[in-house]
């Protein structure tokens, strides 16, 4: 591992993504301790320390919304936005041709993204400034304008960042941030645990028990992310002036997780969604419910948390990956898979098996999501970090080696994964 990091920087350009991406995490890092003027940030803490706001979403933000800082939001209006764009590419036909349009298209739907995900930000900065108006040191309209300003430009600036850390860095930089906020929570976690240890709320073989399972979930996750299947493909021999081409056996690499861990992140940001509602009307009978079966051990979270993670791997998957296009390529080129002919038939065999493999990676993905509710259950440990953080962290970690990966292997040296 060392030897790769020494090869990585001996890259120049590498060198130059690598420290630029960690300048941008600390400029992120910087922000979560900005706070927002007119918040008394005590009542912020009680209200997390009462179960009151979600943990995970804290967890999520890096502890920005524990500090109430210009971050406290993270990027949740940026990747719902997201998740409604992608919506509209399935049911609006203008949406649609645009996804279809190459870079030009992409380019489009982002500026679309970055729109909405301002509108967004500041109708939630306005339902959390109108939740928590408690905390407000100094209530007044003008005091509440500079909190929705200051959290909706907190947002825009992060969309900004991550998208910076991806053009001119190195991994998706929206899910980088997601992950350096997971880890830098994780200090936090391990003195709670020791804290726990030293009054006697839990024991060591608890503990051990809590270590084992995270070690085995990370190598389920790392055996998962990895996993392939492997469609055979031949090639026909092809005569082109006195040179001979094709004739060779290949295969399609489909993974079994191609959707990563974007289905995790997009039902965290639509299950935060309830809470803050609920912030908005306190007290009342909606609200209350909501605090009892909408919170982070309930019995109704998760079963919907699972449904939101099945649907959203099905629907990202789609989105992302076109059997027809894999098909066409295959006929133009002279492959084929054997058995079958090329075009229609070869498109619904592609469709078919991706379907399969998609359901084991959605049923996995949504037993490491509900997995900290079980071990809550057994170790009686404030476990906000679980199985979804892992995930998160473990998915993002790879992606970004496979890039660095890449990086190596254009100049011949050895990369992470072998």
């Amino acid at each position: 591992m060392l030897g790769v990091f020494a090869n990585a920087w001996k890259m120049a350009d590498l060198r130059r993504k690598l420290i630029f991406t960690f300048l941008m995490l600390i400029v992120f890092r910087i922000g979560i301790f900005i706070p927002v003027p007119g918040i008394d940030r005590e009542v912020i803490r009680e209200l997390i320390a009462q179960g009151q706001l979600l943990g995970f979403f804290n967890i999520m933000s890096g502890g920005a919304f524990e500090n109430f800082s210009i971050f406290a939001m993270s990027i949740t209006p940026y990747i719902n936005a997201s998740i409604i764009l992608n919506l509209l590419t399935v049911i609006v036909p203008y949406f649609e041709r645009l996804a279809k349009e190459g870079p030009e298209g992409r380019r489009k739907m982002a500026e679309y993204t970055r729109y909405g995900a301002v509108i967004l930000g500041a109708i939630q900065a306005i339902g959390i400034s109108f939740g928590l108006r408690n905390a407000i040191i100094n209530p007044g309209f003008l005091t509440t304008l500079l909190i929705v300003i200051t959290l909706t430009a907190g947002t825009a600036f992060l969309m900004w960042l991550g998208e910076l850390i991806t053009e001119k860095g190195i991994g998706n930089g929206i899910s980088l941030i997601i992950f350096s906020g997971i880890v830098s929570r994780i200090p936090s976690g391990i003195r709670t645990v020791i804290e726990y240890l030293r009054t006697g709320t839990t024991n060591i073989f608890i503990v051990l028990i809590f270590l084992v399972i995270s070690l085995l979930v990370i190598a389920a996750v790392i055996a998962m992310e990895q996993g392939v299947r492997k469609i055979p493909v031949q090639y026909a021999k092809r005569v082109v002036g006195r040179k001979v081409y094709g004739g060779q056996s290949t295969h399609i690499p489909l993974k079994v997780n191609q959707a990563g861990v974007m289905p995790i992140i997009f039902a965290v940001s639509i299950l935060t969604f309830p809470s803050t509602v609920a912030s908005w009307v306190p007290n009342s009978r909606a609200a209350n419910w909501i605090v009892d079966n909408m919170n982070f051990q309930s019995l109704w979270y998760n079963v919907i948390y699972a449904l939101l993670i099945l649907f959203f791997t099905y629907f990202y998957t789609a989105i992302s990956f076109n059997p027809n296009d894999i098909a066409d390529n295959l006929k133009k080129y002279g492959g084929f898979i054997p058995g079958l002919r090329p075009g229609r038939p070869t498109a619904d065999y592609i469709q078919r098996i991706s379907g399969r493999i998609t359901l084991a990676g959605a049923v996995f993905l949504a037993i490491i999501a509900i997995l900290p509710t079980l071990l809550m259950t057994v170790t009686k440990l404030p476990l906000y970090f679980g199985g979804t953080s892992l995930l998160i962290l473990v998915g993002v970690a790879l992606d970004t080696m496979k890039q660095i990966e890449s990086n190596l292997l254009m100049r011949h040296y050895q990369g992470f994964l072998k």
